[in-house]
């Protein structure tokens, strides 16, 4: 099913889902399993995918030169996708990104994700390489997620950019785009960012989760600036539960949000690892709870990994 039908058919309920990390390479599918096993007694409809462009290594070869080398660091997402697919019977969401991918890759690898009956997709740009000032494409790919989001609706009619092919099959992908409430940090500000927001969704995007945040303020002000500006589809608030002492400043520098002061200070008060674990959790079953009385789509939890944090809230909440 889309990930759209299944807000459509919780009747104003929230859901609930969660993202994985796919392992490094050379590592098992077992540390998915591991990670999703305790978090399918709450029945997710369904479970994003992340992936991560390549990065280049510089390498010495035998004349005594560096070699600039191109390296996936983890395995692509479709095939991880059809593995949780399988072993839960939940819908996956595998992210695809602008960067890393030609048009023609992009393409192949969408081909393959409706081979493998996946319906759903997360159109993003993605980041730029750790030594790149800015975002700069594969030759051939697309610069912005505008024109993933347009290539993905042309073969949802049958388009392929591939010219041989003509009348092609249909896809049936439901496309999720990304939303920042605290504007995405190159936008100029949040207005502006609202405003290519909108292009997204009328070029095919037919829901939006967002960037993490600790303040709800945030998500409301941003869902009712949204809906001032038209965008109706629905809006999934993504979570991350603060669990160290060190992301108090990993965090905002990382992903460009705020963390309110009261949370800050509660951090800085706790004693001990464990205490600051328990903050954070407990400051994410209070976001939880008032997101669930707002009738939110779902509660979308980015687990990086950690699985006990996140069914320790849902728990909680559900």
């Amino acid at each position: 099913m889309k990930v759209t039908e299944y807000f459509e058919r919780a009747n104003g309920n929230t859901l609930i889902s969660f993202e994985v990390l796919p392992p490094l390479k050379g590592g098992s599918i077992d540390s998915i399993f591991n990670i999703l096993d305790p978090l399918m007694e709450f029945r997710p409809p369904f479970v994003d995918v992340t992936y991560h462009r390549e990065d280049f290594i510089y390498r010495k070869t035998n004349e005594g030169f560096f070699e600039k080398i191109s390296m996936r660091k983890r395995p692509g997402t479709v095939v991880i996708s059809q593995a949780i697919q399988n072993r839960y019977g939940v819908d996956t969401v595998p992210h695809l990104l602008c960067g890393g991918f030609t048009k023609e890759e992009t393409e192949d690898a969408l081909i393959d994700m409706a081979y493998a009956k996946i319906n759903n997709v997360l159109a993003l740009r993605g980041d730029a390489r750790k030594f790149e000032g800015k975002f700069i494409p594969e030759q051939g790919g697309h610069f912005y997620a505008i024109d993933l989001i347009k290539q993905i609706k042309d073969m949802n009619e049958g388009v392929y950019i591939d010219a041989d092919i003509k009348d092609g099959a249909k896809s049936n992908f439901c496309i999720g785009v990304a939303g920042y409430p605290e504007k995405h940090f190159e936008a100029p500000n949040l207005e502006s960012d609202i405003k290519y927001l909108k292009q997204k969704i009328e070029a095919g995007g037919e829901y939006i989760v967002t960037q993490m945040f600790f303040d709800n303020k945030k998500y409301f002000d941003f869902v009712k600036l949204c809906r001032d500006h038209g965008i109706h589809v629905p809006i999934v608030p993504g979570l991350k539960p603060l669990t160290r002492k060190s992301q108090i400043n990993s965090i905002p520098s990382a992903f460009f949000i705020n963390l309110p002061a009261d949370l800050v200070n509660e951090v800085n008060k706790a004693k001990s690892p464990e205490a600051v674990k328990q903050v954070g959790i407990e400051w994410a079953i209070a976001q939880c709870k008032e997101l669930k009385a707002a009738k939110v789509p779902s509660l979308h939890f980015y687990t990086m990994g950690d699985s006990d944090t996140a069914r320790k809230i849902a728990e909680t909440i559900f």
